[in-house]
């Protein structure tokens, strides 16, 4: 990964944290919403985030819900 990217990865990871913590559950569309990222790209900062131990994922009919540790 260049540098750049992890800059910008991890400025929306901040933000992706302070959206989190304002609605205590999102889901990746609203991620990508908020941000104006594409669906896919808000959903890979959040698999990042959960990989990092960060964030929670909640299986819910179908849908991906994001909630901090």
């Amino acid at each position: 990964m260049n540098i750049t990217i992890g800059i910008v990865m991890n400025i929306h990871s901040k933000k992706i944290i302070g959206l989190i913590k304002k609605e205590k559950v999102v889901t990746s569309s609203e991620v990508a919403d908020v941000l104006g990222l594409s669906w896919n790209t808000a959903d890979k900062y959040l698999m990042e985030l959960l990989i990092e131990g960060k964030i929670d994922r909640i299986k819910k009919a179908g849908v991906n819900l994001w909630a901090l540790k």
